[in-house]
């Protein structure tokens, strides 16, 4: 009669709890009180005639994979939980809710009192919203992906969370930014023998993050490494499983740029709740919007240095044909008379009644005749179309070439010449006559800027599917102007030069579908870099 009226005054304090409340005794549910029954949508007396397996298939389905060994380790004696475990549960007649599962011993040894607390208002969600808030303008402000990154994981990990970022790769996850225990990453990478960043997960591998992509939405785990299949090291275990604590929960939230997945934004903790979700998918929808914005910077960035370029290409372009058309004309009145010069002079260097004077006065003539006719050719070889015909060319040896052009031996001690090429050198496609003239002018450039006992240094190598050509001299340099204006016509960087053996070089090259480039040496002198392709896509007349 005492046992009867002790169970009794048990059954009624439980069924004056305000709080969802079960009394469980191994697999039979003995009591439950009515703000249980309301929740489930079910009434008290039919709750208590299902065993405990029966209530959790019914009332706990998307759980029961992990719920169910749980109860069944309590009901032979196991170790209560430590804090809340969170459950999806799917009432009878309602919508899914989270709910925090607390444990504790009943009366009897074998009895154990379940209470059921909505995951409301709870530490976490603080801690990840003012997470959200400290690192919400700044990712608006970056400039760059890893800047986006580093600054969410930075502001989660101060709440006291550790935290990563892992990329879609394929067919595979990898690991970004992260904040996690040094310690961990340390001997995770020891174990695995490499970088945590070179370490491929395959997909199969973690389901759970493509769960969450596939269903673009954040998600909570209770047993976070029971969810995850990472990928054993040399001895066959788990870094992550071996370094990890057993009762680790996670948050996990789809990255999504553009609309398309991007990343998975996992959180761990022992304190993390299903309530967080949420508030975590809010913060990943707010770094893929940075993302994107940083992505459309610079997007913008590009397409307003390709305006740029095209509107320098339609100036370059308006500019050629008011210099051709005056190019035209100069050689038309210029060339007949230098000619009519010419034929002059070499009569008078058979008179033989010429003295010294007469001789020196004929020779600079001459002289200044043949500079006025290469000024004419060099303005005709910057506007004249040109139609490349392309066939295999040795760059080396163009260089070469070049070098035996030049006035005087190459060997002479008044200045000094390298020439590096590297063995394995391959050949290009290109017109070897335009080539010749770019490479010439090149070398020429540098000859004339170099100063007495200076030395020119040309490189020929291989490089980026295509071959490298660099010139180095040991004159003034550039001046301080942008170092692109140096390749347009009638730029001068000496007191004697023309300013259009660097026009025609560009030009030349942009035919051949390479690249250009001056810059100033940090010890003095100018430095040229000039790239062809080894085999352009198309070589159109410019």
């Amino acid at each position: 009669m005492t046992a009867v009226s002790t169970a009794s005054a048990e059954y009624r304090l439980l069924e004056a709890m305000p709080l969802p409340t079960a009394l469980i005794r191994g697999e039979q549910v003995l009591r439950v009180n009515a703000a249980l029954a309301t929740l489930l949508g079910v009434p008290a007396a039919e709750l208590e005639a299902l065993s405990l397996s029966e209530c959790i298939r019914r009332f706990v389905p998307a759980e029961r994979g992990w719920v169910e060994p749980l109860y069944e380790s309590l009901v032979h004696g196991g170790p209560l939980p430590e804090g809340p475990v969170w459950v999806r549960v799917q009432p009878a007649n309602g919508p899914q809710r989270t709910l925090a599962l607390r444990h504790a011993p009943g009366t009897h040894p074998d009895e154990l009192v379940v209470v059921l607390l909505e995951a409301e208002a709870e530490d976490s969600v603080r801690r990840l919203t003012e997470a959200l808030v400290a690192a919400a303008a700044t990712m608006l402000r970056c400039r760059d992906e890893r800047s986006v990154l580093e600054t969410a994981v930075d502001a989660i990990y101060r709440q006291g969370f550790s935290v990563s970022v892992v990329y879609v790769d394929g067919d595979a996850f990898r690991y970004g930014p992260l904040r996690q225990n040094p310690f961990i990453v340390a001997e995770a990478e020891q174990l695995y023998g490499m970088p945590l960043a070179d370490v491929r997960i395959p997909n199969a591998a973690l389901p759970h993050f493509l769960e969450v992509l596939e269903r673009r939405k954040a998600a909570f785990h209770h047993d976070m490494l029971g969810v995850a299949r990472f990928p054993p090291s040399a001895n066959g275990e788990s870094p992550v499983c071996q370094l990890h604590p057993p009762d680790m929960r996670g948050l996990d939230a789809p990255i999504l740029v553009d609309g398309h997945p991007f990343g998975v934004l996992s959180v761990q903790g022992p304190a993390l709740t299903p309530a967080g979700a949420s508030t975590l998918e809010l913060f990943a929808q707010l770094v893929g919007g940075a993302l994107e914005n940083v992505r459309h910077h610079q997007m913008s960035a590009v397409r307003l240095e390709e305006v740029s370029r095209l509107q320098d290409e339609l100036v370059a372009r308006e500019r050629l044909e008011v210099l051709g058309e005056a190019a035209g004309v100069v050689a038309h009145e210029v060339r007949n008379p230098l000619g009519a010069i010419l034929n002059a002079v070499a009569v008078l260097r058979r008179e033989a009644h010429l003295g010294p004077t007469g001789q020196a006065a004929v020779g600079m003539l001459e002289e200044e005749a043949i500079r006025l006719e290469d000024i004419v050719r060099d303005l005709l070889d910057v506007v004249r179309p040109l139609e490349p015909r392309p066939r295999p060319v040795q760059l080396g040896e163009l260089v070469r070439r070049a070098l035996g052009q030049m006035h005087g031996p190459p060997d002479a001690p008044t200045l000094r010449f390298s020439v590096d090429e590297a063995e394995e050198t391959p050949p290009l496609e290109g017109d070897e006559t335009l080539l010749q003239l770019a490479v010439t002018h090149l070398v020429r450039n540098a000859v004339q800027a170099s100063p007495a006992g200076g030395k020119v240094r040309m490189t020929v190598e291989p490089a980026d599917g295509g071959v490298r050509l660099v010139v180095e001299d040991e004159g003034p340099g550039i001046p301080d102007v942008d170092p692109q204006r140096v390749f347009q016509p009638f730029f001068l960087t000496r007191a004697n030069g023309r300013g259009l053996g660097l026009a025609i070089v560009r030009r030349v090259v942009l035919a051949h579908e390479g690249s250009v480039r001056a810059s100033s040496r940090p010890r003095g002198g100018a430095r040229f870099e000039l790239w062809l392709p080894r085999a352009p896509s198309r070589m159109s007349p410019v």
